[in-house]
């Protein structure tokens, strides 16, 4: 379809319901019930396929898909000729190594002449590799947390999210070789037209993530206090000042990064902000 954005989405699982949700929150409404594979957004130019996640870099190599969201360690892994769009922010996780949790540690110079059980030998011959390590990496698709318990290999590479997993295979993590994040991918040779379309969803995008990232405050100042209230609430350009009833007394908006969110809420009292009201951002466009 020559005018249709075609994406490529994980068919079950948390990276697809992230994914989903994240198209929700850009206010494109698709209908994938029933366990279609196939579907069609019903008021933005876009078809989406629901595919395995590790196949989707290959499908926008190809061209099958225009687009496709995946984990950053699928995306590194494939090591497909595709352009990263963006980091989506959702679905973080990390590649780590990990031994038995009853062998001591010293340092990554420990898999010198080891042997490591992985499902990602891309990332882990790389890492090893550039760390001056030599290790034999032995290719396993699942069940990689097995692996020295049967006497396959001393150590093992494998995706953590809360170490639990780890633990219950009487292992411990040792070194993080990997950070890893939902990525947007998309095909190289993209025509102009899928070009302004995937433009026109990244600018939605973009709009969500920076809502999620930020606060909406308003609260109530005295006058002699609002020099050094506006001081500590810059907002996007200055804050927004509005006289209240109460002669002496404004009122005061703004805008705040999620990451300093307390520590400017007590500046803002100690100044002398009263009756702070914080307000999620749905949308904000910069």
């Amino acid at each position: 379809m020559k005018n249709t954005l075609r994406i490529a989405v994980q068919k079950s699982g948390r990276l697809s319901d992230d994914s989903l949700a994240l198209i929700k929150e850009c206010g494109i409404k698709v209908n994938n019930g029933m366990g279609k594979l196939k579907a069609e957004a019903s008021n933005f130019p876009m078809e989406f396929l629901f595919l395995r996640d590790d196949d989707i870099p290959g499908y926008v190599q190809d061209g099958i898909a225009d687009i496709g969201i995946v984990g950053a360690n699928e995306a590194e892994e494939k090591d497909k000729q595709v352009d990263w769009v963006k980091k989506l922010g959702f679905s973080k996780c990390r590649l780590s190594l990990a031994i038995d949790k009853a062998e001591s540690y010293n340092g990554i110079e420990d898999f010198e002449g080891k042997s490591l059980a992985t499902s990602y030998p891309k990332i882990l011959g790389d890492y090893l590799k550039a760390n001056n390590i030599n290790a034999d990496i032995h290719e396993i698709s699942g069940s990689v947390e097995i692996a020295p318990s049967i006497g396959l290999a001393y150590g093992i590479c494998d995706i953590v999210s809360s170490g639990s997993t780890l633990m219950s295979n009487g292992l411990k993590e040792v070194e993080v070789i990997f950070k890893s994040e939902a990525v947007m991918l998309a095909n190289k040779n993209l025509s102009v037209e899928k070009r302004e379309i995937l433009d026109r969803l990244v600018f939605r995008i973009d709009a969500v993530q920076t809502a999620k990232n930020n606060k909406y405050i308003l609260l109530n100042a005295p006058n002699d206090a609002l020099e050094s209230i506006i001081s500590i609430l810059p907002g996007m350009k200055s804050p927004t000042v509005l006289p209240l009833a109460t002669e002496g007394w404004s009122s005061v908006h703004s805008v705040i990064q999620e990451d300093d969110f307390w520590e400017i809420i007590e500046e803002l009292r100690n100044a002398g902000a009263q009756g702070i009201l914080v307000v999620p951002i749905e949308k904000m466009i910069l």
